[in-house]
C-alpha cells in the first residue's frame, strides 16, 4: 500500500479513461490509510476514513475505479446494492451481512497470502505422497546397494514429476471425503454457528473417514494442494489477520445509493421502505461492531463508497444523518465520443485486444483501423443520446453486433487476416443506429 497518490492515479488510468477527480478523491482516501497507519496508536483511533459518495450515470466508471484498484492493492473489497435491502421481508434488516460478506472476501485473500508464503512446504508435502505412490518405499531391512539404488530412482522420478513428465500417468490417492458447508450470509451470527455445530457432529465422522480415487498426476497435485493447505495452515491466524485485515483495509461499495432516496417531489415523503434502509445503514457507516461467525468485526476504519446516477434524486434527498457519513463528493463526468475511443484503443485490457485474443483462438488475425474505432466510437455515443445513456457498457452491445457474423463463422476464416474499415462499421451499424425503433431493440 505504499503507492503514492499519483502512482495510484497512474495506474488506474490504464484502465479508466477520465474520471480525474473522482481518481483523485479515492487516491487520497487510500493513501490517508497508509498514513493513518504510521501514527501512535492513540491518534490511530481518532482518524476515521472520509467516505466517498460518486455522483455519475451508469458505466461511467464509479464501480470499475474502486474495484480494480482494490484488486490491485489485495483489499478485502466487497459490492452490494443499496436497493436489495428493500426487497424482502423485514425491510434493510440485515444490512450487516455486507461487513461478513467483507470478513468473508478477507478470509479467502489471507488464506492465498499464507498458501504463498508456504508455497515451498505445500508442494514439497504433495510431491512427496505421490513419489510415494509411484515408488513406495523400502522395508526397513534392505541392504545398503539396494538403499543407494532407491535413493538414485526416487531422485530421478521425483525430477521428472517437477518438469511434468508423469503428469499423464494414473495413481490412486487417498482423501479426505469433503464435509457439508452450509454458508450463508444473511443468516443471523447465532443462527449461523449453530448451523456450523449441527454440520459438525454430522460431518465428524465423514471428516475422519478418506477416500480413494484414481486420477492423473495432474489432478493429484491440485487435490493434494488443497489438502496440504488444511493440514499445514493455521486457520485461527488466517481467522484473526481476516478480521484485522477487514476492519483496517476493508472497503465497501454500496451502489444504487439513490434508489433508497426519497424525492422531495415525491408524494409520500416518509417512505419508510426506503428510509428504513437508510437509518440502517447509519450505525455501520458511522461505526459499530458487528457480530460475525468469525468473530465481532468493527466497522470504525471500513472505507465506505457510496454510488448513484441520483437522475431522479439529489443527494441532499438521503436523510441528513446519513449525507453526513459521506463528506466527499464527486462528480463524474458522462462519456463523449472521444472518452468512448480512448477507451476502445488506449485502455490496458480494452475490448478490441479481447476480441482479437478471442479469435486468435481460432487462428483468424483481426486488425481494426483508427477510422473504425471512432466510427465504432461515435455510433455508440449516438445510440446513448437517441436511447438512454449507459455509458461505457454501450461499447459491447455495438461490437457484438458488429463481429457477430465473424464471429459465428470463425472457422471459414481461420489463417486469414481480416480488417475491420470504417466502410465495414458503416454498413453493419449504419442502418441500425438511423432507425431508432430498431435501435431500442438491437442496440
Amino acid at each position: 500500500m505504499e503507492l503514492t497518490p499519483k502512482q495510484i492515479v497512474a495506474y488506474l488510468d490504464e484502465y479508466i479513461i477520465g474520471q480525474k477527480d473522482a481518481k483523485k478523491v479515492i487516491a487520497i482516501a487510500l493513501r490517508n490509510r497508509y498514513r493513518r497507519m504510521k501514527l501512535p496508536k492513540e491518534l490511530q483511533e481518532e482518524i476515521t476514513p472520509k467516505n466517498i459518495l460518486m455522483i455519475g450515470s451508469t458505466g461511467v466508471g464509479k464501480t470499475e475505479i474502486a474495484r480494480r484498484l482494490a484488486k490491485s492493492l489485495d483489499l478485502p473489497f466487497v459490492k452490494v446494492e443499496a436497493s436489495k435491502y428493500t426487497e424482502v421481508g423485514f425491510v434493510g434488516r440485515d444490512v450487516e451481512s455486507m461487513v461478513r460478506d467483507l470478513v468473508a472476501n478477507a478470509i479467502v485473500l489471507v488464506k492465498e497470502l499464507h498458501k504463498e508464503r508456504n508455497k515451498e512446504a505445500i508442494e514439497e508435502y504433495v510431491t512427496k505422497k505421490i513419489l510415494e505412490k509411484l515408488l513406495p518405499p523400502l522395508p526397513k531391512m534392505a541392504s545398503e546397494d539396494k538403499k543407494r539404488e532407491y535413493e538414485k530412482s526416487y531422485q530421478k522420478m521425483k525430477e521428472k514429476l517437477l518438469q511434468g513428465e508423469l503428469d499423464h500417468l494414473k495413481i490412486e490417492i487417498e482423501i479426505a471425503k469433503n464435509s457439508m458447508t452450509l454458508d450463508d450470509s444473511n443468516l443471523p451470527p447465532e443462527i449461523a454457528k449453530a448451523q456450523e455445530s449441527i454440520a459438525k457432529i454430522f460431518t465428524l465422522g465423514i471428516n475422519k473417514e478418506r477416500i480413494k480415487k484414481e486420477v492423473s498426476i495432474k489432478e493429484a497435485k491440485e487435490l493434494l494442494k488443497n489438502e496440504a493447505s488444511e493440514n499445514l495452515l493455521d486457520m485461527e491466524a488466517i481467522k484473526q489477520e481476516a478480521i484485522q485485515k477487514a476492519q483496517e483495509e476493508g472497503i465497501i461499495f454500496i451502489d444504487e445509493i439513490d434508489k433508497v432516496a426519497v424525492s422531495s417531489s415525491s408524494q409520500g415523503r416518509q417512505d419508510p421502505s426506503k428510509e428504513g434502509v437508510q437509518r440502517d445503514l447509519l450505525p455501520i457507516v458511522e461505526g459499530s461492531t458487528v457480530s460475525t461467525k468469525w468473530g465481532p468485526v468493527k466497522t470504525d476504519h471500513i472505507l465506505f463508497i457510496a454510488a448513484g446516477a441520483f437522475h431522479l434524486s439529489k443527494p441532499s434527498d438521503l436523510i441528513p444523518e446519513l449525507q453526513g457519513r459521506f463528506p466527499l463528493r464527486v462528480e463524474l463526468d458522462s462519456l463523449d465520443e472521444e472518452a468512448l475511443y480512448k477507451i476502445l484503443k488506449m485502455t490496458k485490457n480494452s475490448l478490441i485486444k479481447q476480441y482479437q485474443a478471442l479469435l486468435s483462438v481460432e487462428g483468424v488475425e483481426l486488425e481494426f483501423q483508427d477510422e473504425a474505432l471512432r466510427a465504432i466510437a461515435k455510433y455508440a455515443h449516438d445510440a446513448n443520446q437517441k436511447i438512454e445513456d449507459i455509458g461505457a457498457r454501450r461499447l459491447h452491445t455495438v461490437i457484438e453486433n458488429l463481429l457477430e457474423d465473424i464471429s459465428f463463422e470463425a472457422d471459414e476464416y481461420q489463417g486469414q487476416k481480416i480488417t475491420i474499415t470504417k466502410e465495414f462499421v458503416d454498413e453493419k451499424l449504419g442502418e441500425i443506429i438511423e432507425n431508432d425503433e430498431l435501435a431500442k431493440y438491437i442496440l
